[in-house]
């Protein structure tokens, strides 16, 4: 009868100290000791690890495609905050392909939710540009390839009223 004795303790330790739980599953498993392992939290936490993962690339991706359209259609706004929105595109390409070379099997879902993103970057690029959506194009500015290439930029007017050169 010890065994329900060391689960419910370790279950415990997971709800009152998350990080000593986590060095004890870690010591427990180094150790061969895997009957005493809480795996219900275990395999729980594996799942949301995904989980976590996958958050984070669709909302790395939302923020890409977001300054990637107010770069190219906010005009009134380019010439304060060009460097700082080309900053962020550079820091989010960077993230996104950290991302990828640490899961590279998250490429499809990325390709799955990419249409999505951009309407959601479309919205919020809206939002906050108190521009028309309209104004930012209904399909997306690049393809995949294109937005997480750090040298490429969608075209832009460099003039201020928006219309072309």
């Amino acid at each position: 009868m010890v065994k329900p004795i060391i689960q419910s303790a370790t279950q415990t330790l997971y709800d009152e100290d998350y990080y000593l739980w986590l060095r004890t599953t870690i010591n427990q498993l180094r150790a061969g000791q895997f009957s005493a392992v809480d795996l219900d939290n275990l395999l729980e936490e594996l799942e949301n690890m995904g989980r976590s993962e996958k958050r984070t690339v669709k909302s790395l991706l939302i923020r890409l495609f977001e300054h990637l359209l107010k770069l190219t259609y906010w005009n009134v706004e380019r010439e304060r905050n060009e460097g700082h929105w080309k900053g962020e595109i550079r820091t989010f390409r960077r993230e996104i392909k950290d991302e990828l070379k640490d899961s590279p099997s998250l490429k499809p879902y990325i390709l799955e939710i990419f249409d999505e993103c951009y309407q959601n970057a479309r919205t919020e690029a809206s939002d906050r540009s108190q521009l028309a959506i309209d104004i930012f194009p209904a399909i997306p500015i690049g393809s995949l390839e294109q937005i997480l290439d750090e040298n490429w930029f969608p075209e832009y007017n460099h003039n201020h009223h928006g219309k072309p050169d």
